[in-house]
């Protein structure tokens, strides 16, 4: 798939390939969805917590005799019909997370990208530069790029450049900047486009190629 190379003002500088086994994949809807419930399920902690009969404090006297009162027999203040007791078949901490082998993964990664790219929703860039550390200065260069879409902003590595970008588009609450190699499915269906410099290209194809 040829697609035009534009630099920060928008305009057209190059086509480059992208990568057909990459984003001209086959659409597998399916994967994509279990790969979203595992990464969702994932990021649950677990800790929720709740006390029973047992954690909860006091209720160690009998309330009265088991006989001869004329009421219901009673063995601790803590049950959990007691205002106070203690509370059944609520949370307690578990584990949540979900298992799915790293072809299933990666493959529903490339089924992602494939639905971005018949999107037209694959911005291709050939470098994030910006003359000043501004969220202004990133602003406009996203609008001239993605128009008012909600972006993902794929970066190569850790370098001078990615910690310029990344402190400029912070502030902006449509926009998320994220390194090629952490690529996830959730973020690339919460974004409506994906601003991809080429030498993120370049990770995501070592890897997904």
């Amino acid at each position: 798939m040829e697609v035009d190379v534009l630099n920060m003002q928008g305009e057209k500088v190059r086509t480059v390939d992208l990568p057909a086994q990459i984003f001209e994949a086959p659409v597998n809807v399916d994967l994509m969805h279990q790969a979203y419930v595992r990464q969702m399920a994932n990021a649950r902690l677990g800790t929720h917590d709740t006390k029973t009969r047992h954690d909860v404090a006091g209720g160690g006297r009998k309330p009265w005799g088991q006989k001869g009162t004329g009421r219901a027999r009673q063995g601790s203040t803590r049950s959990v019909h007691w205002v106070g007791g203690g509370r059944v078949h609520t949370p307690h901490p578990r584990d949540y997370s979900l298992k799915m082998p790293q072809k299933m993964r990666r493959a529903a990664l490339r089924s992602a990208l494939s639905v971005k790219a018949s999107e037209n929703a694959v911005v291709v860039v050939d470098a994030l530069t910006l003359t000043e550390a501004k969220t202004r200065l990133m602003a406009e260069a996203l609008t001239r790029l993605v128009g008012a879409s909600s972006a993902l902003v794929l970066l190569g590595q850790k370098d001078a450049t990615y910690e310029m970008v990344t402190r400029t588009a912070n502030n902006l609450p449509e926009t998320k900047t994220l390194l090629a190699s952490y690529l996830n499915i959730r973020d690339l269906l919460s974004y409506d486009k994906i601003v991809l410099p080429l030498n993120a290209l370049d990770v995501i194809a070592s890897y997904l190629a």
